[in-house]
């Protein structure tokens, strides 16, 4: 019995002085989300879940409304903690801690959390949502870093690299026999 997780990357959100957990999408993240929609209606989804932090919620939400479903929060796809959980790292901060954190999972800064810590609390709902919904379709709104720690999770080639190579948005469709990960196909394009 195939299941079915697509992972949809939050769209572009402003980075300034904003709150991780509340800001939203840009202008283009907005505009996105009805490409995302028209791309994934065809797919006859049946669960929606997220993390926590807004952008996420946003960028799956009008599809979520059209498919008559609610959007279900889980507090343990939240993204990476580096040291904050509040203020977002400037880009070029972040760069070197992700260098660091796939060469080393279990680097973390004071106060944050590791590579392997994020993968495993994750994973967890992952593996909650696999058993949960088996032979369903699940849309997983979710963040770069710790998507590619949930598919790094069944295979090793989603690593820094490809982190690097993904979009805002983006869409992954992960194909599942039971717990084991046996396709995935990329369906955003840009």
């Amino acid at each position: 019995m195939k299941t079915y997780i697509y992972m949809v990357r939050h769209g572009e959100s402003p980075k300034m002085d904003e709150n991780e957990r509340t800001r939203g999408l840009t202008d283009k993240g907005i505009s996105d989300t009805n490409r995302i929609t028209d791309i994934l209606q065809g797919e006859a989804i049946e669960v929606f879940v997220s993390s926590p932090y807004q952008r996420a919620i946003l960028t799956i939400k009008d599809l979520a409304k059209r498919s008559g479903k609610e959007i279900m929060v889980f507090e343990d796809l939240k993204e990476r903690v580096f040291f904050n959980e509040e203020y977002p790292i400037p880009d070029k901060e972040l760069f070197p801690l992700l260098e660091k954190s796939f060469s080393n999972p279990n680097f973390a800064l004071t106060g944050g959390e590791s590579n392997a810590v994020c993968q495993n609390r994750a994973m967890l709902v992952l593996k909650e949502l696999l058993n949960t919904y088996q032979g369903q379709k699940v849309v997983l709104g979710t963040h770069g870093n710790v998507m590619t720690l949930m598919m790094q999770f069944f295979d090793k080639q989603y690593d820094l690299n490809f982190l690097l190579h993904t979009s805002k948005p983006d869409i992954y469709k992960m194909e599942f026999e039971g717990q084991e990960l046996v396709n995935v196909k990329r369906l955003w394009e840009f």
